[in-house]
């Protein structure tokens, strides 16, 4: 993926960068794998708000994507990739040979096509899914499992990829983007190479506007607001009360370790991803 400027015509064109969307074949996805987003508003079932700062966006169509791979030795055609508006990477659209569809993560590299296949049996090629004790150490994969047979829940996002560096025991142990290092059930599925669109990162959106476009609204400054409605607002000036930054319930934003230390997959971290070594009970 490329990224493309424009020419500083307008105030908001002048940083602006967008991605040129040169690796899209299909602009309309499969009737049959999306549905309508429902719009909420951050708002739960009671009407109540959870969640500040969305509202309104344009509509969006949810894609059915395939993380579980669960086709196993059936071949499949890579027919098209496709744009997804509510996630960075890419879409690849599969074709297999009994004539059904789906969508997965597009990794890296993949080309119109390609064939892929998933399964225990699968060759470690760019695409395929296979078990993570038979990828060869050292070999970069997203769409990991955490849980055998649940789907890929881990290094989902464009440009990700975690590294195999090794087994022991029944379990895998791999490096995330993070830099965490956690071992993994060696019977879970992984696919080769890293997830696609790479230059995500890269984009400049250059205007509010297209924060509304996204359903994102804009937020005031607690130090703007009055003491009732913030526990940093008021004071004569631009003041904080020379009180620590904290949400509108009290809560500190800032350094406050929210991971709960009693939690149970704590167990499977040997590395955190500040770097330090985590004990083993």
């Amino acid at each position: 993926m490329a990224v493309r400027t424009f020419r500083p015509l307008t105030p908001s064109t002048r940083y602006i960068a967008l991605s040129s969307f040169e690796e899209i074949t299909k602009s309309r996805p499969e009737k049959h794998l999306v549905f309508t987003r429902k719009k909420t508003g951050g708002r739960n079932s009671y009407g109540r708000i959870t969640a500040r700062g969305i509202g309104r966006g344009h509509k969006q169509k949810i894609r059915t994507v395939d993380f579980k791979r669960n086709k196993h030795g059936i071949t499949a055609n890579v027919v098209a990739v496709e744009y997804d508006p509510i996630r960075s990477a890419r879409l690849a659209l599969l074709e297999y040979k009994d004539g059904e569809r789906r969508y997965i993560l597009a990794p890296n590299g993949l080309a119109i096509g390609a064939t892929l296949v998933s399964g225990p049996t699968s060759p470690p090629d760019l695409g395929n899914a296979l078990l993570l004790k038979n990828i060869p150490v050292g070999l970069a994969i997203h769409n990991i499992e955490l849980t055998p047979g649940r789907g890929g829940q881990m290094v989902r996002t464009a440009g990700g990829s975690a590294t195999l560096m090794s087994r022991d025991g029944g379990f895998a142990q791999i490096r995330l983007p993070s830099g965490e290092i956690r071992k993994v059930n060696e019977i879970c599925y992984a696919t080769i190479g890293q997830v696609g669109n790479t230059d995500h990162e890269k984009q400049v959106f250059g205007k509010a506007g297209k924060s509304r476009h996204r359903g994102i609204r804009p937020l005031s400054r607690a130090v703007a607001k009055n003491p009732v409605d913030h526990p940093m607002g008021g004071g004569a000036g631009k003041t904080s009360g020379g009180g620590h930054p904290v949400t509108p319930w009290g809560v500190i934003t800032k350094g406050y370790k929210t991971r709960i230390k009693t939690k149970i997959s704590n167990r499977f971290i040997v590395v955190r991803r500040d770097g330090r070594l985590m004990k083993q009970k």
